[in-house]
C-alpha cells in the first residue's frame, strides 16, 4: 500500500517541460513524443504526481529517442496529488483515483495506438501506475511490462502474468520493500517458468527514486538513469525482435 514515503519528495511540476507536445490521445490529454510512423509504442503510467513532472517527460524523451512512439497519459484528468493541499491527504485523494480504475482509462489509448498502425506495445508503470500496467498485461492489451517501485500490485496480479515483465525496486523502499519484490520474483520463477522475467533491487534508494530524484544529486541521477536503461533494454529485448 502507499505509505508516507510515496508522497514525499514531490517533483517540480512544469507542464511545458520535455521535447514533445501535449494533445488529446484516445480521449485523454497526453504528453506525446516520437514518430507516428513507428510500429512500436510505449505507454508510461505516472506515479501520483501525474504526467507533467519533468523527470517523467525526460524518460519519455529517452524512450522515443530509441525509436518508440511514446504516450504519457494524464490518468488523473488534471487532478494529480498535491501534498500541499492539507484538506486532501493521500487517503482522500486516492478514493477519487483508485489504481484499479486506471486500466479503463488506458484501454482507449491502446486502441488509438492500434488504429495508428502500431504492431506492438509496451508499458511501464511507476508507483501508482504499476497497477495499471499489470492490469493491461493481464487483459492482453500489451506485450511487455516494466514496473518501477510499484504499489497496489498483488500476488494474484503477478500469478496471472503471461508476458515478459521486469520489476525494479529499491533497497530502502518501504512502500514496495525488497521482500515483496523477491516474493514476486519467486512466484514468476516457480509458476511462470516460460515467461521471461527480471527483478532487481537497487541499493541505497527509496521509493520513487526513478522519478523523484534531484538533478543536482549525482548519486541519485546515476541510480535513476541505471533504472531507465534497464527499462529501455527490456523493451528493446522483447519488442525489437
Amino acid at each position: 500500500m502507499l505509505g508516507a514515503d510515496c508522497s514525499s519528495n514531490p517533483p517540480i511540476l512544469n507542464g511545458s517541460s520535455g521535447a514533445g507536445y501535449v494533445a488529446n490521445f484516445g480521449g485523454v490529454s497526453s504528453y506525446i513524443i516520437g514518430s507516428h510512423l513507428s510500429l512500436l509504442a510505449i505507454v508510461l503510467v505516472s506515479d501520483v504526481y501525474g504526467y507533467k513532472t519533468p523527470n517523467l517527460r525526460k524518460i519519455a524523451d529517452k524512450v522515443a529517442a530509441a525509436g518508440y512512439f511514446v504516450v504519457v497519459p494524464d490518468f488523473f484528468h488534471g487532478d494529480p496529488f498535491d501534498r500541499n493541499n492539507t484538506n486532501r491527504p493521500m487517503p482522500v485523494w486516492i478514493k477519487d483515483h483508485q489504481p484499479d480504475k486506471g486500466v479503463e482509462t488506458a484501454k482507449p489509448i491502446i486502441e488509438a495506438l492500434k488504429r495508428q498502425g502500431v504492431s506492438a506495445i509496451g508499458a511501464a508503470g511507476f508507483c501508482w501506475g504499476g497497477k495499471t500496467v499489470v492490469d493491461l498485461a493481464n487483459s492482453g492489451e500489451i506485450q511487455v511490462a516494466v514496473l518501477s517501485h510499484p504499489t497496489y500490485v498483488t500476488v494474484d496480479d503477478i500469478e496471472r502474468i503471461n508476458i515478459p515483465i521486469a520489476i525494479l525496486g529499491g533497497q530502502n523502499d518501504t512502500a514496495f520493500p525488497p521482500a515483496k519484490l523477491h516474493q514476486f520474483a519467486q512466484i514468476l520463477n516457480a509458476k511462470k517458468p516460460k515467461v521471461d522475467s527480471y527483478a532487481k533491487v537497487f541499493p541505497n534508494v527509496a521509493h520513487g527514486w526513478t522519478l523523484r530524484y534531484g538533478p543536482n544529486d549525482p548519486k541519485a541521477v546515476k541510480a535513476a538513469e541505471e533504472a531507465h536503461k534497464d527499462m529501455l533494454n527490456w523493451f528493446d529485448k522483447h519488442l525489437k525482435h
